[in-house]
């Protein structure tokens, strides 16, 4: 009886923290950079990956992806994008956390943890390509603007771009894998620290 009471208080209390994390990462989400030099407006840089890696970090794959789920549905209350943005940034920020988390728990080491964010990163851009492309650049044009008019903001930035597919490798492939880079370098910073209250 002890035992199950212990438990159910370890779930609530990992609950709480995914919670919190979640609410951290949605707050984050509105401190935006953009990256003007590979990707259109509407995609921005921003450190809202951080908490759902520490999340799979110290708590395990599952909890950083429930960080990602909390974060994107508190985003819908405020989205401009019909929630596709927020689906997209869903599958890819999972993508993250799984490839990173899921390394790093087999063996907690620096290493592991390094090896786990690369391979985090590349998950994530090769997914974040998959899914723009099939998925959520095509329904993004249907709910919202035409494609033409997306790949025309890609033109802007280079010429180079005048296709969904070219758009994905010459904007989407950098844009992804500087993020990446970003968030797992603050994630590496800030994990020690932050990992006691987890």
């Amino acid at each position: 009886m002890n035992n199950n009471l212990a438990a159910r208080s370890i779930k609530t209390r990992s609950l709480v923290r995914v919670g919190i994390l979640g609410a951290v990462a949605f707050v984050l989400m509105f401190l935006q950079m953009p990256l003007s030099f590979v990707a259109p407006p509407f995609m921005k840089l921003d450190l809202s990956d951080v908490p759902a890696l520490i999340a799979g970090f110290a708590m395990g794959p599952v909890y950083g992806v429930m960080v990602q789920l909390v974060k994107n549905l508190l985003n819908v209350t405020k989205t401009m994008t019909g929630g596709v943005g927020e689906l997209s940034n869903f599958i890819v920020g999972s993508a993250y956390v799984l490839g990173s988390s899921l390394i790093y728990h087999k063996k907690k080491t620096i290493k592991s943890a390094v090896v786990g964010l690369i391979v985090g990163v590349l998950a994530m851009t090769a997914l974040a390509m998959a899914s723009n492309y099939f998925v959520v650049f095509p329904l993004y044009a249907k709910l919202m603007i035409p494609m033409e008019t997306l790949i025309s903001m890609g033109t802007a930035i280079n010429p180079a771009i005048d296709s969904l597919g070219k758009m994905m490798v010459l904007s989407v492939l950098p844009f992804n894998l500087i993020k990446g880079a970003i968030n797992g370098l603050v994630t590496f910073a800030v994990y020690k620290r932050v990992k006691k209250y987890l």
